[in-house]
């Protein structure tokens, strides 16, 4: 407590604290956004190799590791393994000028953006909240949202080792009221479940087809459980919203197949972001605008 109090007399610096951290944490999530999946893939092949009794050619079962943390990241052309200094967030990309050191391929553009992005957001929720327990918390909850939005995109998944631990924490964090009270927080996570559950089973009746993902319950259930049941139904519109922008955008201005099926994930954690930051404003001056507060 007494380091929050001395950062909140510090604000600047410890937003550009926050900032420096992001794009640290942005650099890492790259890592994540990458290997998580290869990781479920890897554990779902070792699962049906044992169910079906035939031996594991996967480089997991030959004894190779292969986590977060190792092997160390590498050129995915060349092999070559990535120094230290080759690895430092947008600054190595820009010396670097985009390229690998040792084969010169083109280095994806999505690496430093994603840090920037990082970075940017953190900074906006240390700016808006300040030296709280509130901003240490809502940094893990962005951090979280980040690496969910961008594995949807990738992969139409979106994993229960990041959904379920943000569940969790929401639930934790609101025994002690710090965003709502428990109740709030479990009638959230709930409703969260519950609502989109109960679309996905009536669009698969009215249709035969799937509508969304398991995912998309969990993620809106955890994002219940920290925002309360109250703010879901900000959520569910402004995800609407944000996915109909986005999809008609994709459309017009990149010739996106309307046909292709869009992940709705990103959809959720993009809208429950906005919510926890201006979800209030939203919804008090949507009851102005409808002549509905006195």
């Amino acid at each position: 407590m007494q380091n929050l109090q001395l950062a909140s007399e510090h604000a600047g610096f410890f937003i550009f604290f926050i900032c420096v951290l992001g794009l640290l944490i942005g650099s890492f999530l790259n890592v994540v956004i990458h290997r998580i999946p290869l990781m479920m893939k890897q554990e779902w092949q070792s699962d049906c190799c044992e169910l079906l009794e035939i031996e594991n050619s996967t480089g997991h079962e030959a004894g190779e590791t292969y986590n977060l943390l190792k092997p160390d990241s590498h050129c995915p052309n060349c092999k070559s393994q990535i120094q230290p200094w080759q690895n430092i967030p947008i600054v190595s990309f820009l010396f670097l000028g985009g390229k690998c050191a040792n084969c010169e391929e083109k280095i994806s553009i999505r690496y430093p953006l994603i840090e920037a992005s990082t970075a940017i957001l953190s900074g906006l929720i240390a700016l808006y909240f300040g030296a709280t327990e509130q901003t240490l918390a809502l940094l893990f909850l962005t951090w979280g949202l980040i690496a969910l939005t961008m594995i949807d995109i990738d992969h139409q998944l979106l994993p229960d080792s990041i959904t379920l631990p943000l569940l969790w924490l929401g639930i934790i964090l609101n025994t002690q009221g710090v965003f709502i009270d428990l109740e709030s927080s479990v009638w959230g996570a709930i409703g969260g479940y519950l609502s989109l559950w109960s679309v996905f089973w009536l669009f698969k009746l009215l249709t035969g087809k799937e509508g969304m993902g398991y995912g998309d319950f969990k993620l809106l259930a955890a994002l219940g459980a920290w925002m309360g049941w109250q703010t879901l139904p900000l959520i569910i519109i402004l995800s609407s919203v944000v996915g109909a922008v986005i999809g008609i955008a994709g459309i017009i201005i990149m010739g996106r197949d309307k046909n292709v099926p869009i992940p709705f994930g990103p959809y959720l954690a993009i809208a429950g972001w906005i919510a926890l930051l201006w979800g209030e404003k939203i919804t008090q001056a949507y009851l102005n605008y409808a002549g509905m507060t006195g």
